[in-house]
């Protein structure tokens, strides 16, 4: 039984996210992980583009989709797991605290009917919960910081960790969303960096640091050697006085609010109105503007 996964990332550049399709050739099964929906902000149009891209690798490979597996509700793209299920039937999964992120932004939203109890996806995963992607065995940790929901899915010896840390040379997360905190971002971390120095890390985003290729997987072991910030700020105090000290500096993403309202909902786009159409709902004076 192979414990290591074949991991093909998916790079997609106006948000700079990678995708992945982590599959057992052997088997003939797969898991998708955080697939983007495509969203242009300034004309509100909608595609399945990257969507389809990874379709049509996983048709090529000849390979039955066994999840959809987000790590978080993101909140600077669009999931696009609602789409592929409806396309392969597969069951959609996130972190079980999910449902503290849906209760923080229906209050944000004002939607007194919305369901914030996670019932958006076919399964929550709770720490150290377990699964398998065709024969190979996956299990679930919980990593909170940058999010309140961030999971970590450990499938044989690749670790999808997103959000928590980047390729070494872009360091570590940001952890001032609602919700989010660099002390708890930190024990996400360490828990993280306590994986077999062989682990390979694939991370969530990659903003081409001084203009290289996009890069998107490491090990602990270079994790541990060279992450800027993790090799740097070699305490819990340091880390923390740092990470909030960049946060300040850092401007909100600017799909947050549209991509939320969609995200908390399992990538479900808003129901049409009565004329057709689907509209977002931006809350005005929320978080802080770029001018403060």
């Amino acid at each position: 039984m192979t414990q290591t996964p074949e991991v093909t990332g998916f790079y997609e550049a106006r948000t700079g996210s990678v995708q992945y399709v982590v599959a057992d050739p052997e088997a003939k099964k797969c898991a998708i992980v955080d697939p983007v929906l495509d969203y242009d902000e300034k004309s509100g149009s909608t595609a399945t583009i990257e969507a389809d891209r990874i379709l049509k690798f996983i048709a090529e490979k000849g390979y039955e989709v066994e999840w959809i597996l987000d790590t978080h509700p993101h909140a600077d793209h669009f999931s696009a797991a609602d789409y592929l299920k409806r396309k392969t039937g597969a069951p959609t999964a996130i972190g079980a605290k999910v449902v503290e992120v849906q209760k923080l932004w229906k209050g944000f939203y004002n939607w007194p009917d919305f369901p914030a109890d996670g019932s958006q996806w076919d399964r929550l995963f709770a720490e150290g919960d377990t699964f398998t992607v065709g024969n190979i065995p996956a299990k679930v940790m919980f990593s909170p910081g940058h999010t309140l929901a961030s999971i970590t899915y450990v499938i044989g010896d690749a670790a999808f960790v997103h959000d928590t840390l980047f390729v070494p040379d872009s360091g570590t997360a940001r952890a001032d969303f609602p919700g989010g905190s660099a002390k708890v971002l930190w024990k996400s971390i360490q828990d993280i960096l306590a994986l077999p120095d062989a682990t390979r890390i694939f991370t969530g985003h990659d903003y081409c640091q001084g203009g290289r290729e996009p890069m998107w997987e490491s090990t602990v072991a270079e994790q541990k050697a060279t992450n800027i910030h993790m090799s740097q700020y070699l305490t819990e105090e340091a880390f923390v006085a740092a990470r909030d000290a960049r946060d300040r500096t850092l401007p909100m993403p600017k799909l947050i609010l549209h991509a939320l309202q969609v995200n908390a909902n399992a990538g479900r786009l808003p129901e049409p109105e009565s004329n057709g159409r689907r509209y977002l709902k931006i809350p005005l004076d929320l978080l802080g503007a770029p001018w403060e």
